[in-house]
């Protein structure tokens, strides 16, 4: 699997990407750069389809990733996949803002489909 590396190394990455797959979960949206949003992308896809398995791995691998946060997997195998039992797959779309001041970075808002 093709993955961008983020200029973090492996351990930082895998923690921004499951905080930031974490928010997005809860609040239903992330506003971040281009990038991160489409890597985070993959996941916030694959925990969701997770929820659709409903099976114990599947809870034990979602509980993995996002660093056992309980209610977030919870919402997940709870809400968000009898809200989306009908869908097979493209649960996010991203919504281009505009450039961060500072370094000028695209900002992206990642967000659930209802």
């Amino acid at each position: 699997m093709k993955y961008r590396k983020l200029n973090r190394e492996t351990r930082i990455r895998r923690s921004i990407l499951a905080s930031l797959t974490k928010d997005c979960i809860n609040y239903g949206y992330v506003v971040t750069t281009e990038a991160r949003a489409k890597e985070v992308r993959k996941f916030v896809d694959k925990m969701i389809t997770y929820g659709k398995d409903g099976s114990l791995v599947a809870r034990r691998n979602a509980l993995a990733f996002l660093h056992n946060d309980k209610d977030v997997v919870k919402k997940v195998f709870d809400e968000l996949a009898k809200e989306y039992e009908n869908r097979d797959g493209g649960y996010t779309r991203i919504i281009k803002l505009n450039e961060r001041r500072g370094d000028d970075a695209l900002e992206v808002r990642l967000e659930l489909v209802k």
